[in-house]
């Protein structure tokens, strides 16, 4: 078995996923993370802008956090249909090595 696993780690297509594993998840993650921590630093350093009416008593600040579900949701969305594709390579890297 271990013989097997050297083998699809020094695959070509292996690292291909790996890389593009990496591309997707590294940049979502760091969006994900700058959005979410902006909600608290725009309501700390520029309370009167994120006080500004909108609709009635909703603000930027309540549209911005809920916007934070979209984006998780988009996220996540954009992971299914980025796994689907790793999964076939995963899929065609497995069956070359079996």
């Amino acid at each position: 078995m271990p013989s097997d696993l050297k083998s699809i780690s020094e695959d070509p297509e292996f690292k291909k996923l790996i890389r593009d594993r990496v591309r997707f998840v590294i940049p979502s993650v760091l969006i994900f993370v700058i959005y979410y921590f902006a909600l608290p630093l725009l309501v700390g350093y520029a309370p009167e802008f994120m006080a500004t009416p909108v609709m009635g008593p909703v603000n930027i600040a309540y549209l911005f956090a809920l916007s934070q579900f979209f984006m998780a949701w988009t996220i996540a969305a954009l992971y299914v249909r980025a796994a689907r594709r790793f999964d076939a390579q995963n899929k065609k890297i497995l069956d070359r090595h079996s």
